[in-house]
Order: C-alpha cells, then sequence, then structure tokens
C-alpha cells in the first residue's frame, strides 16, 4: 500500500506534473528542465528526486548533470496511469506553454549547455 501511495502522492504538486508532461516528449537535462520552468536547479532536483523516488522517473548522470527520462512500466498501476496523465496534461494550457518553451529553447541550446 506504502509504494501506492507514494505514486499517487508524487503527482500532488504542479512543478511534478509539469515535469511528467515534459519528459513524456523524451529525455532531458536537469538544465533543460531549469530553462523551461524557469526555477532553480534546487527545486528541480527536488522534485525530480521525489518523482524518482516514487518510481516515475529514472536517471542517468552524464558529467555533471543528470538526464532523466519516464521509467520502464515495471509497476503495473503506473503503466495504467501513465497513458490518461499524458494524455490529460497534453490538454492543459501550462503544458502546452512548456512543450513550446521546450522547442524554442532546444534551437538555441549549446550542446555545451549541459555535460
Amino acid at each position: 500500500m506504502n509504494s501506492t501511495i507514494q505514486l499517487f502522492k508524487a503527482l500532488s504538486e504542479e512543478v511534478r506534473l509539469r515535469i511528467i508532461g515534459l519528459l513524456a516528449g523524451g529525455e532531458l537535462c536537469v538544465c533543460d528542465l531549469m530553462a523551461v520552468l524557469d526555477l532553480p536547479q534546487s527545486t528541480i532536483s527536488r522534485h525530480l528526486s521525489y518523482l524518482r523516488n516514487a518510481g516515475w522517473l529514472a536517471g542517468e548522470r552524464r558529467g555533471v548533470w543528470m538526464y532523466y527520462r519516464l521509467a520502464e512500466d515495471d509497476n503495473p498501476l503506473r503503466a495504467e496511469l501513465l497513458p490518461v496523465l499524458q494524455k490529460q496534461l497534453a490538454t492543459l494550457a501550462e503544458c502546452t506553454r512548456d512543450r513550446t518553451r521546450l522547442a524554442e529553447y532546444t534551437q538555441t541550446k549549446q550542446e555545451a549547455a549541459c555535460g
């Protein structure tokens, strides 16, 4: 029961939902999330850690930066929830703005920005 509670608690913050919405498009670096969400590294990292501990995300260190992606669906409940969550997030104005900001950011991002 505790893992189910943690799974749902992780979705109780707007920033964490926005992160999931962004990662639905693929792996991102912490610096990408900082730029798009306009939040400091410490705030982004705290939310990423919460999502990772709840099983929503997987991460990998490359140099000084961490890269995150949605976790593999080894949890049946998360596997059922994720498509519904992604569909609903795609309809929210804030998530649409985030995706637009990410597209604009990645066009101007220098390759050396992360790593």
